[in-house]
């Protein structure tokens, strides 16, 4: 996920030009390069180095937990979650303007919502696919929790 994030990332920074949106399909998905300083919806853009530091606390409690894993459902969202927030770590460490002010390169954009990454994408599915193991009463462990049908 992260080599993907980072691909993506790379090739948006090489073809695209901020204020210069492509349409891919009609106005319903374009690239549009921004560089968010912020978290979604370019929100707490003053709070870069806050934002820094919750992703990588999370990341940390993505391996610490890991050890427990005994579903694949769980597994999946795990590295999803992982890989996004690192890729987006990655960006705030060490893109401009300088480390834990970084901005996320961000390219992404659909009708009515923030532009986002590909990391963004992986975070996003991996929080659906954690409801979905919760709702299920997966435990960590791969065990079902038996008062959950």
């Amino acid at each position: 996920m992260l080599g993907l994030d980072q691909l993506t990332k790379v090739l948006a920074l090489h073809h695209l030009t901020p204020g210069e949106p492509v349409n891919v399909i009609g106005s319903l998905l374009k690239f549009n390069l921004i560089r968010n300083p912020g978290a979604a919806f370019s929100l707490g853009s003053n709070l870069t180095p806050v934002i820094s530091a919750i992703q990588i606390i999370v990341a940390v409690g993505v391996v610490y937990l890991s050890r427990k894993l005994g579903s694949i459902g769980w597994a999946v969202a795990f590295g999803l979650l992982f890989g996004g927030a690192i890729g987006n770590i990655t960006d705030r460490v060490f893109r401009e303007p300088s480390p834990f002010h970084g901005h996320v390169v961000d390219f992404l954009q659909t009708p009515h919502w923030a532009i986002f990454n590909v990391a963004d994408m992986a975070v996003t599915s991996a929080a659906i696919l954690l409801v979905i193991q919760t709702l299920r009463g997966i435990r960590l462990d791969g065990t079902k929790d038996m008062g959950k049908k």
